[in-house]
Order: C-alpha cells, then sequence, then structure tokens
C-alpha cells in the first residue's frame, strides 16, 4: 500500500496539471487490477464502481470494492457527486468539479487503487475556520503528503508550501487574523514566521490560498 500512497502522490500534481482532453484520453492504464477469471479490471472500472456506490448511498456495494477506511472517508464527502472523470495516471484516478467551486486544488474526489481495490481516497475538505484551514495544511506538510495538502488548499500554495521539507520541532501556531480579503495564519519558528493567506467562510469552507514568509 506504501507504494501505491508514493505513486499517487506523484501522479497527482502532473494530473491537476493536465488539460481535461489529455486526461480523458488515459482510460486504459497498464498496471494490475483484482483478476476475476483472469481478466484483470483498470482502475478506472473500480474508481466509477465505488463513485457510483457513493452515488446511491449504498456502502454495502462500495465495500465490495474499497477498504474500510476508503469508505468512511468518501461517505463523508461534503459536496455534490463531481460531473466529470478526469481519468487516470497509473493507479490514480479522479473525479472533478466543473458547475460547483469547491476548497482546494484538488476540485473534487481522488482515488489510489491497490489490487482491485479502492485504498485510499483524497476528497475536498469543507472546513469551517481559517484556523482548522491552516492546521490541515500544516499537517499534510509534516507528514509529507501533498495530495493531502491539495484537499484543502490551493495547488500554488501546496508548491511553495512544499518546496521545503517539514524541518522538525519549532513550529508555533500563533493563530489567525483579519486581512484584505480573509485572514492570515501564523505559524511561528526561530527566525521568523510562515503565514498561510486564508479565504473563503464558514457556510462554503475555508481554503490556504497563498503561503508567505517573514523574517525577524
Amino acid at each position: 500500500m506504501r507504494g501505491s500512497m508514493a505513486a499517487a502522490t506523484a501522479v497527482i500534481a502532473g494530473m491537476l496539471a493536465l488539460p481535461a482532453p489529455a486526461l480523458a484520453q488515459g482510460k486504459t492504464v497498464a498496471v494490475p487490477g483484482s483478476a476475476e477469471g483472469g481478466i484483470r479490471t483498470a482502475p478506472a472500472a473500480v474508481a466509477k464502481k465505488l463513485l457510483a456506490a457513493w452515488a446511491r448511498r449504498d456502502k454495502k456495494a462500495a465495500a465490495a470494492v474499497a477498504t474500510p477506511a476508503a469508505v468512511t472517508t468518501l461517505f463523508a464527502y461534503a459536496y455534490r457527486t463531481p460531473d466529470r472523470f478526469a481519468g487516470c495516471a497509473a493507479n490514480a484516478c479522479r473525479f472533478v468539479h466543473t458547475s460547483v467551486r469547491v476548497p482546494g486544488g484538488l476540485n473534487g474526489i481522488f482515488m489510489v487503487v491497490s489490487g482491485g481495490t479502492v485504498t485510499k481516497v483524497y476528497e475536498s475538505r469543507h472546513l469551517t475556520s481559517a484556523p482548522k484551514a491552516a492546521k490541515y495544511l500544516f499537517a499534510a506538510w509534516k507528514a509529507g503528503d501533498r495530495t493531502r495538502g491539495l484537499e484543502i488548499a490551493s495547488t500554488a500554495a501546496v508548491k511553495k508550501l512544499f518546496t521545503t521539507k517539514f524541518g522538525g520541532t519549532g513550529y508555533t501556531f500563533q493563530g489567525c487574523n483579519p486581512e484584505k480579503g480573509g485572514q492570515a495564519c501564523a505559524y511561528s519558528y526561530e527566525g521568523g514566521a510562515m503565514l498561510m493567506h486564508v479565504r473563503g467562510g464558514a457556510a462554503r469552507g475555508y481554503e490556504v490560498r497563498s503561503v508567505s514568509y517573514v523574517a525577524d
């Protein structure tokens, strides 16, 4: 599973950069799926089965093609069903929104498929305060998980934050303060501070739009 997660993290940035037609062409994926009578099930087929089960609120059908953790995550999704299948890269498949704005650069649901089963689901998050959004992104950075960061932050914010690896202890959350257009949430450390510029609202959710740094 760890190898599958690493592959998913490696391809998400490329998937976000590709235009819709290029993604749509990637229907055939040369990776193993589930074996049924000698026939391999492509990751796209597995991912679509799970999304369809979720759309009709059928947890039993979802459990047949996904791990319990993946089912739990997906069934907690706060937004409507994504309206476009954006294709698969390796064993990572993505469904995106085209008619509704959701927080974060992920823009929908991202599934990692391994052995014919969805083993991990990433999804756009609905967080109801600026501090929650900032802390969620910080936790993703600490874990080294870019895709998790994209659940709640823009592609640009994640790219800038992940330019450097998490440096261990020494970061202190200083809260959030109003700024033009939203709030700035600060993490202080020896020699300066990191600012996460958060936009949104409780109803539509908050997202980290950009990241900046200040020196003492």
